[in-house]
């Protein structure tokens, strides 16, 4: 029997998710401004984005496991709070130390939301997972689209102070879901009605060997996403001569196309299967990187700019519904890692990206991440199909 999703708590998941991730997408979006008002370095900007990523990648994990072991709901408002208030706290600061902290407390924020987020998302998605998580995920990629584009404005009419204003929308969203906390608990499958003779846990082992390999591969990828969305805006004032204001714009371009590859990836996911997706989209973000840091025009980088946000998106939701159907037994874990910690990782590598770029130029360090996806697809190849649940248990665990 079909199970269809709940759509009102998807949706609700999926405006939380959102507003999250603004404050992720706004961060690189600051570093021009940041460049030129605190007169910081390509690798101090970087740092910034360490700071981020270190923060929500060494507590990702704890988080995953606090959801595992029992409902977390508080964890999804309380997450976006800290991760609007730690960036309005960056904009106000008034040196780089003070900076750094602040955003790598929005960083904690951040770390708290995605695994009880997305692991309710997995529990209301109903049959087509792949489907529902990619809604679930373009949540998150709207809102690193809309992050860049609210801040630039705000930047440009008010300065990097006006940045804290990113608070507002932060604090309404903690302030919606709080009302919401009983109903998201519902979800949680130690809350739920089993069914008779079933275990609230899924009737399949973990798959730790084929997770680490998986999680290898999210690793590849988030190491690209995190070079492109941080130094395409740069790449496009420093190397094609544009405004700030259009660096800002094309980030919001990249990420809106990466949007639609995201709802693309998940539904042809669930027809096609996930390895396909993940294979296919790697092998065609090759020859598009080449392509794109080889043409010398603006106008030609921003037609590339789209098939490059689709193909790099592609995988995104996908490898999430892997890596929970991997480790059905720590679906909490599981999330913490794909869509937190092995993302977050690739911002480890920004800094060196911009010792690169501070070295030998913005287009050098762009062009060392076009060999990437080939190592992405020898990745994805060694993937196995996912471990089957029961039809009974996979009931009992989505039972809301």
């Amino acid at each position: 029997m079909s199970r269809p999703a709940n759509r009102r708590a998807l949706a609700l998941l999926t405006a939380s998710h959102l507003i999250d991730d603004v404050n992720q997408g706004a961060v690189p979006a600051m570093l021009p401004f940041l460049i030129a008002e605190r007169h910081l370095s390509y690798a101090a900007a970087g740092g910034l984005v360490l700071a981020a990523t270190v923060a929500s990648s060494v507590v990702q994990p704890i988080f995953g496991q606090v959801a595992d072991r029992q409902p977390s709901p508080w964890l999804v408002p309380s997450g976006i709070f800290a991760a609007g208030g730690g960036l309005a706290g960056a904009a106000l600061a008034p040196d780089y130390w003070l900076i750094f902290m602040c955003i790598a407390i929005s960083g904690i924020g951040v770390a708290a939301f995605h695994p009880e987020a997305t692991r309710l998302a997995n529990y209301v998605a109903g049959d087509r997972r792949a489907t529902s998580v990619s809604i679930f995920s373009v949540g998150g990629t709207t809102g690193f689209a809309l992050g860049p584009l609210l801040t630039t404005w705000l930047l440009v009419a008010l300065g990097v102070r006006g940045a804290a204003l990113l608070i507002v929308p932060s604090a309404a969203m903690a302030l919606l879901l709080l009302t919401q906390l009983r109903r998201l608990a519902a979800y949680h499958p130690s809350r739920a009605t089993a069914a008779p003779g079933t275990s609230a846990r899924p009737a399949a082992e973990d798959a730790w060997g084929p997770f680490g390999r998986l999680t290898a591969a999210i690793i590849v990828r988030s190491i690209l996403f995190y070079g492109l969305n941080t130094f395409v805006p740069l790449y496009w004032i420093g190397a094609l001569g544009q405004s700030k204001a259009n660096g800002g714009a094309v980030l919001t371009l990249l990420l809106a196309s990466g949007a639609a590859g995201t709802l693309i990836g998940g539904r042809m996911a669930d027809r096609f299967g996930r390895k396909i997706v993940v294979v296919v989209s790697m092998a065609c973000l090759f020859p598009l990187l080449l392509a794109f840091t080889a043409v010398a025009t603006a106008a030609a980088a921003l037609a590339l700019l789209v098939p490059v946000g689709m193909a790099l998106f592609a995988p995104f939701s996908v490898m999430v519904v892997m890596g929970q159907e991997y480790l059905p037994n720590r679906v909490g874990m599981a999330s913490a890692v794909t869509l937190g910690l092995g993302m977050t990782v690739g911002g480890l590598v920004v800094p060196g990206l911009g010792w690169l770029a501070d070295q030998f130029g913005i287009h050098t360090a762009l062009l060392s991440l076009t060999w990437l996806p080939l190592l992405g697809v020898l990745l994805a190849l060694w993937l196995p199909p996912a471990p089957s649940v029961s039809r009974p248990a996979a009931a009992a665990l989505a039972a809301t």
